[in-house]
């Protein structure tokens, strides 16, 4: 094993130059900190691997001649990646890419792609969430591509959320909640949406997001994005419905009674839930 082998050298060298430092816990430190490296980059790829394990699981529903909406985020590149294999050893599939970002992977994979301008309806969506409640209602939208990936889920006969099991929750709003809102007005349209989380009983910081460079965060439509930090949703479909209604808002990241299946990969294996 090679993680560490560097630093457990050097540590080594550092015990034999310090005569007063006892040779033997030297080693045990420099053993102590390789070891600690090893369990965080296990810890990493454990949690990849369980997103993979689910995306697998998804694509056992996949069949010859689907047409598939291509869901975005972490977990949805796997089923992506996973997709194209399949495709590569002779699966006739057509995707209807969420982002731009799925598209490139989609198309690096050698899926043939498709648009909504060009097919009526999706036989499939798997798509990744940032929660998921029992009611499989979810929160979608931290990769800021919550408007495409709704309006594919809602074209699609049939939604599977992929994740890995933290992503369930008793209830939504842990997760912050994206709202995709046009920059004029963007004030008023603020007040506006803190009256209807007033009106659901929810509170909390509202943060227009920003891009890693700093600068607003822009979407594939051309929109900005406000983060709320709620910590609870009392009343989802409520406030999807408050939200919907207000001008300025394009789209909000509450996904109510499009999800039809969640497959959350855990230590224990695959647990598949159902919309009730």
């Amino acid at each position: 094993m090679q993680v560490g082998t560097g630093q457990f050298a050097e540590k080594s060298a550092l015990a034999c130059s310090l005569p007063s430092i006892d040779a033997r816990y030297a080693r045990a430190m420099a053993v102590t900190a390789c070891s600690k490296r090893i369990l965080e980059t296990t810890v990493f790829m454990t949690m990849d691997e369980l997103k993979r394990q689910a995306a697998a699981q998804a694509l056992e529903h996949v069949r010859d001649g689907m047409k598939l909406g291509l869901g975005t985020g972490s977990t949805a590149k796997h089923f992506v990646e996973l997709l194209g294999e399949r495709v590569q050893g002779g699966l006739r599939v057509v995707g209807v890419p969420t982002s731009e970002a799925t598209r490139a992977d989609a198309q690096r994979c050698g899926i043939p792609l498709t648009t909504l301008d060009d097919i009526d309806r999706l036989d499939l969506t798997v798509d990744g969430a940032d929660e998921i409640d029992p009611a499989l209602n979810l929160i979608k939208g931290g990769g800021g591509a919550l408007l495409r990936e709704k309006i594919v889920a809602a074209a699609s006969d049939r939604m599977i959320v992929i994740a890995d099991e933290s992503k369930w929750v008793t209830a939504l709003g842990r997760f912050p909640l994206p709202v995709e809102v046009i920059p004029f007005g963007l004030a008023a349209t603020r007040r506006a949406i803190g009256q209807a989380f007033a009106e659901c009983g929810a509170s909390g910081q509202m943060v227009v997001r920003k891009a890693k460079d700093g600068h607003v965060f822009v979407t594939d439509g051309g929109h900005w994005i406000i983060d709320a930090h709620l910590g609870l949703i009392q009343d989802a479909p409520r406030l999807a419905s408050l939200l919907t209604s207000i001008p300025g808002v394009v789209e909000h990241g509450l996904f109510i009674g499009l999800a039809s299946t969640a497959m959350l990969a855990g230590a224990q294996g695959i647990r598949v839930f159902e919309r009730p």
